[in-house]
């Protein structure tokens, strides 16, 4: 097909802005769907974006569009997640596209992370076709939206078109912005085949099914291909594009966005950001893939049931491959038996992963509290990174430890300043500056340690500002700072999963909890069992799970006391005897339930 009727865009804004929907009416206005084959979030898939009303996974779709000047246009949209969580779906969808297609919500005005794809898509070099979405909305000021959009974002604010995607006012006048604004794909200025994989997936029945981008050359059945990180080969079986189910194509072209299946049967073969090439005419250079990302947020996932480790690898596998911004490794516990060591992008990102592995792989699993890692500097001079608090070495060789520090754009109502403020210094954060964004809102900028975002920030912001507030943060590098390991000890020996590294100022009230959590839920036995927190050798918080107690005088009527004193010394001595040689037995439930409430 002619490339000069190609356009290659996605929609990118904050999270709730109204993206998914927009798509959806995309795909109604261009026919992509018949009205009885039109639902609510079509683009997205998966049950758990449905539940939450979030999207997770960037999904591709081609349109046929015929324009008001009479020419009929082929448009290949990525609906991308906005959550900042996701970032690193919407920069690989990015590097598909040519232009991008921004929403701003009329009632709620730019917002954290709006500002963030902004920068993404302008790094690209991108073509943004600015909307302002939700006009319909009784609270809708769209002045103060075009305002923000020319001072937040530099984009001019008469440039924006006005939509609703709810009730399909606009939608015509974007797909008409979209082809007048955003250029048709460039010639790389390459012969041979250059495809860009910016996601794949794995099908029980086909292999890795892998999608792509086509910058030059083109791909058909039968084709042998070349990965050309790895120079593996594969012959191609099919290829199409996504209408928005998957539909077959003879070849796919430059310019085009579809699937390629090839017989590639292993997970660990295909790599995002990979170039596919033609194994007989291979081309000079890849393309620029994409950045690699490195996880911010660490947390163990071990099988509930042990049989189930070889099980839950490969469905670890199958999800690194469709999502590979999650990382992992094996690793075992002396508590919990083998799992894997994970890392992830934010605590949404880890309670996404965890969710599909028991939906879609239907696997039992226990999580250990989240960590990030820490630059360990030991007196002589040897820098560990430690992401799991059991490799933390010994105190006394340790000159000083550095953990994790974020730089956090905070949007939140002005009313809420003073609240906000005391959240982030709670947080041993630092206040850098405040913008102000317009009438009712300001912009804070604080720096603060990775390790007190990971958690509850997030939500504490929500519940702070009534569901008003907006978060986004960049890494901002290593500090050094007063961090300790605190130990759990039960019946005297230590518990490796409920391990973490915390500031000497937080270690005694997280101390507390914990023990007072596992009071709860550890079952009582024929003996005391104490439970302790412990930095190093000293005891900072204890709690004590009383012994069953049984009466042993019970069949003791009348008489002298004597006889009495006697069972009772009796039964004392067999109970410090059973203590020396009893085990503490925690059950599962018992994990769980303390690692879920943090």
């Amino acid at each position: 097909m002619d490339a000069s009727l190609i356009r290659n865009f996605c929609i990118i804004a904050h999270i709730d802005h109204g993206k998914t929907t927009l798509s959806d009416r995309l795909l109604e206005t261009t026919g992509a769907l018949e009205k009885r084959e039109m639902r609510d979030q079509v683009l997205d898939s998966m049950d758990l974006e449905r539940e939450r009303g979030i999207t997770i996974k960037a999904h591709p779709v081609t349109m046929s569009y015929h324009a008001k000047d009479g020419k009929t246009y082929v448009l290949n949209l990525i609906d991308t997640p906005g959550h900042v969580d996701f970032a690193y779906e919407v920069s690989r969808s990015l590097a598909a596209c040519e232009g991008a297609v921004l929403i701003v919500d009329a009632a709620q005005g730019v917002e954290a992370q709006t500002v963030a794809n902004v920068h993404l898509a302008t790094k690209q070099k991108l073509t943004l076709v600015p909307v302002i979405n939700k006009i319909d909305l009784p609270n809708a000021n769209i002045e103060e939206a075009r305002r923000q959009l020319e001072e937040i974002l530099a984009i001019p604010g008469e440039s924006a078109v006005l939509a609703s995607a709810k009730t399909g006012i606009g939608i015509v006048d974007i797909l008409e912005a979209v082809i007048a604004h955003v250029p048709p794909p460039q010639a790389t200025g390459e012969e041979a085949l250059q495809a860009l994989v910016f996601d794949s997936m794995f099908d029980t029945y086909r292999g890795v099914v892998t999608y792509v981008r086509l910058f030059a050359g083109a791909i058909q059945p039968g084709m042998m291909i070349q990965l050309m990180s790895s120079g593996a080969k594969f012959e191609v079986k099919d290829v199409g594009v996504f209408d928005p189910k998957p539909q077959k194509r003879d070849r796919l072209e430059a310019g085009d966005v579809g699937y390629v299946i090839a017989n590639i049967k292993s997970t660990a073969d295909v790599k995002i950001g990979e170039t596919i090439t033609d194994a007989k005419r291979p081309a000079s250079k890849m393309l620029p893939g994409f950045q690699q990302v490195h996880p911010m947020v660490f947390s163990g996932i071990y099988p509930v049931n042990s049989a189930d480790y070889e099980h839950l690898k490969a469905a670890l596998g199958k999800l690194h491959l469709n999502d590979s911004a999650f990382m992992y490794q094996a690793e075992s516990s002396v508590a919990l038996g083998f799992g894997f060591r994970c890392g992830f992008l934010g605590l949404l990102h880890l309670e996404i992963v965890q969710e599909r592995l028991r939906r879609q792989f239907d696997m039992d699993i226990i999580a250990t509290y989240p960590s990030v890692v820490y630059h360990v500097l030991k007196t002589d001079g040897e820098i560990l990174e430690v992401d799991n608090p059991v490799h933390l070495p010994d105190l006394s060789v340790v000159d000083h430890i550095e953990e994790p520090y974020v730089k956090a754009f905070i949007i939140c109502p002005n009313e809420y300043i003073g609240d906000m403020m005391q959240l982030v210094m709670e947080k041993r954060g630092e206040m850098k500056k405040t913008d102000s964004i317009d009438s009712h809102r300001v912009m804070l900028t604080a720096e603060m340690p990775l390790n007190e975002i990971v958690v509850d920030f997030h939500d504490k912001i929500k519940s702070v500002t009534r569901g008003y507030g907006s978060l986004d943060y960049e890494h901002a590098g290593f500090r050094e700072g007063d961090l300790i390991k605190l130990d759990i000890l039960v019946n005297g020996e230590p518990v490796d999963a409920f391990s973490s590294i915390v500031h000497r100022t937080k270690a005694e009230a997280r101390g507390r909890a914990l023990a007072l959590k596992l009071q709860e839920v550890i079952p009582q036995q024929m003996f005391q069992i104490a439970i302790q927190a412990a930095i190093g050798g000293k005891i900072i918080a204890r709690e004590t799970v009383k012994a069953l107690s049984k009466n042993v005088t019970a069949k003791c009527y009348g008489g002298d006391i004597s006889r009495k004193r006697k069972l009772w010394e009796k039964q004392k001595e067999g109970k410090k005897r059973m203590k020396q040689v009893g085990k503490v037995n925690i059950p599962q439930e018992a994990f769980i339930s303390v690692l879920k409430s943090g």
